[in-house]
C-alpha cells in the first residue's frame, strides 16, 4: 500500500474483507455518515458485503446467519434489510398488560421477513410437558419488510366466523420505546385542520376510542388468504428438504399480504418490577427484561408449577397450572439487593393473584435458615439458597400478604421456592419464548381485531 495514501484514499485502497470488517465496528447511522463524506466512499459502503456485515450483527441474538440469507431473496439489498432490522429491533422481547389477570403476555419474535405479535394462552401443562408437548398460542399482529426495507403492519382477528388482517401504518421506534398503542390517525395536511377543533385520539373518552378503532378496522379489514393462514414463521426442522419448503411457504404469503397492502414512548412508574397501567387505553407495556450477568445471573424469563417434587416442565407436571415468571433485580432504600419474581401469566381458569404480583422476593445477600427438603428429591442438590418472602393467601396488588421461605439453586438448573408456613413448592427453569412457539401449537383466532389487541377479558 502507497505510503501517501491518507483519509479516504487510505479506506478505499483496502481490500473488500478488510473493509467490511473496519465497518462492522460501526452503527449503521454512522456507516451512512461515512458514505456521505465522498463519492468513492459511498460506492464502496453501499456494497452488499458491508450492509451484510450490519445485518448479521443487529441480527446475531435474533436469527441464524442461514436465515439472513434467505431474508436476503424477499428485499432489493442488505442494505433494505439492515434498514427494517434497525427498524423493529427494539420491538422484539415480551409484552404485557394487567388484565386479564391471568395475564396478558404478547411475545414479539422475528417471523420471516417480519416480527410477530404472539399471545402466550394461559394454559394447564399438556401429558407431554412442554419440553416435548406444544405450548398453546395465537397471533396478535405482524410488521413485515417490504422490498425498500420500510415496514407493513397487519392486526389479526376474527370477525363472522372468517380470519381477517387489518393493514395499518407502523411508525418508526426507537430502543427506548415501551409501549405499543393502537390508534386512530386522520391522513390529513397538519396546516388543513382547525387547530382548535383538533381532538388528539388519545383525549377522546374511552369508549369514543373503542367506537372508532371498531369503526376504522372494520373498513379497512382484508379476508386472509388460505395461504396466508399458514405458518408465521419457520418451525423448528431437522430435515433441509422440509426447511426449503417452509421458506418458499413464507415467501408466498409475505407476498401475498403486502399486495394487501414516531415513537410510542411514555414516562413509567414501576411497583417493584411491574410498570403502572391504564386499563382505559389499548397499551401493551414493554416489559423490562434484563439479560443475565454475573451480578444478575438469575434475571430473565422463567416458567414453572407448584408441586412437589421439583422438577422440569415435563409430563410429570401434566395438569397444573402453568406460570411464566419475569426475575429482575432491586436495591431497595435500605440498600438491600432483592431478587424479585414477577408473575406475568398464570394458566389457571381463576386468579389467586393480580397479573403482575411478586410470587416472591429474595434478599442475594442473605442466605437461607433452612436446607433444602430432599425427601422424594434425591436427585436435586441445593448449590446455593436465599432467604425471602413469597407471596401468600389473599388479593391484593400492592400489598399482598407474605409469608418468610427460601429460594434454593438446584444443581440441574432449576430454581425452586419452598414457602416455610403453607410449604407449598414452586419450581421454574428457563424459558426460550421464541423455541417453545417454533414448537408450539397456534390455536385459530377467536376475536374482533381490537379486542385480539386488548385481549379485555377479565
Amino acid at each position: 500500500m502507497s505510503s501517501d495514501l491518507c483519509g479516504s484514499q487510505l479506506l478505499l485502497a483496502l481490500p473488500d474483507d478488510i473493509f467490511s470488517v473496519i465497518t462492522s465496528s460501526l452503527s449503521p447511522r454512522d456507516v451512512c455518515s461515512l458514505g456521505l463524506s465522498c463519492p468513492g466512499l459511498n460506492a464502496v459502503v453501499s456494497s452488499d458485503k458491508v450492509w451484510l456485515s450490519q445485518c448479521n450483527k443487529l441480527g446475531i441474538k435474533l436469527l441464524p446467519f442461514s436465515t439472513l440469507v434467505e431474508w436476503r431473496k424477499g428485499v432489493s439489498s442488505y442494505k433494505a434489510l439492515c434498514r427494517f432490522l434497525v427498524s423493529i429491533h427494539p420491538l422484539i422481547g415480551i409484552w404485557v398488560h394487567q388484565n386479564p389477570e391471568l395475564g396478558n403476555v404478547v411475545y414479539v419474535m422475528p417471523g420471516f421477513l417480519s416480527v410477530v405479535g404472539c399471545r402466550i394462552i394461559p394454559q394447564t401443562i399438556g401429558p407431554l410437558g412442554l419440553e416435548d408437548g406444544p405450548l398453546l398460542w395465537t397471533s396478535v399482529f405482524e410488521i413485515l419488510c417490504k422490498s425498500d426495507g420500510s415496514t407493513a403492519f397487519f392486526l389479526h382477528g376474527r370477525e363472522q366466523g372468517a380470519d381477517y388482517v387489518y393493514p395499518g401504518l407502523f411508525k418508526s421506534v426507537d430502543r427506548n420505546c415501551n409501549v405499543l398503542l393502537l390508534e386512530v390517525e386522520a391522513l390529513h395536511q397538519r396546516d388543513e385542520i382547525d387547530k382548535g377543533t383538533e381532538i388528539p385520539f388519545s383525549r377522546l373518552e374511552s369508549d369514543d376510542r373503542e367506537m372508532l378503532l371498531d369503526f376504522v378496522t372494520r373498513q379497512v379489514r382484508g379476508i386472509v388468504p388460505d395461504t396466508a393462514t399458514a405458518i408465521l414463521f419457520p418451525p423448528l426442522r431437522t430435515d433441509e428438504v422440509d426447511s426449503q419448503q417452509d421458506f418458499t411457504v413464507l415467501h408466498e404469503r409475505r407476498l401475498l399480504l403486502l399486495q394487501m397492502y414516531e415513537p410510542a414512548t411514555m414516562e413509567l412508574s414501576f411497583h417493584m418490577a411491574w410498570p403502572h397501567m391504564d386499563d382505559d387505553q389499548s397499551i401493551l407495556y414493554k416489559m423490562p427484561m434484563e439479560p443475565p450477568d454475573e451480578c444478575h445471573k438469575y434475571a430473565g424469563l422463567w416458567g414453572g408449577a407448584y408441586g412437589w417434587p421439583p422438577t422440569r416442565v415435563s409430563e410429570e407436571k401434566a395438569g397444573e397450572a402453568l406460570f411464566l415468571i419475569s426475575i429482575s433485580y432491586e436495591v431497595t432504600k435500605w440498600g438491600k439487593k432483592l431478587m424479585i419474581g414477577t408473575k406475568i401469566l398464570e394458566g389457571t381458569s381463576y386468579v389467586e393473584h393480580p397479573n403482575g404480583s411478586a410470587m416472591f422476593t429474595a434478599n442475594v445477600d442473605e442466605p437461607a435458615l433452612e436446607s433444602f427438603p430432599s425427601y422424594g428429591a434425591e436427585d436435586s442438590e441445593s448449590i446455593d439458597s436465599f432467604g425471602g418472602e413469597s407471596i401468600a393467601s389473599g388479593y391484593g396488588f400492592r400489598n399482598p400478604g407474605s409469608e418468610p421461605g427460601s429460594l434454593f439453586v438446584l444443581s440441574n438448573g432449576l430454581l425452586c421456592f419452598v414457602s416455610e408456613e403453607s410449604r407449598t413448592v414452586l419450581t421454574f427453569q428457563r424459558f426460550d419464548l421464541a423455541d417453545l412457539l417454533k414448537r408450539g401449537e397456534r390455536l385459530p383466532l377467536l376475536l374482533p381485531p381490537v379486542s385480539n389487541y386488548v385481549y379485555p377479558m377479565r
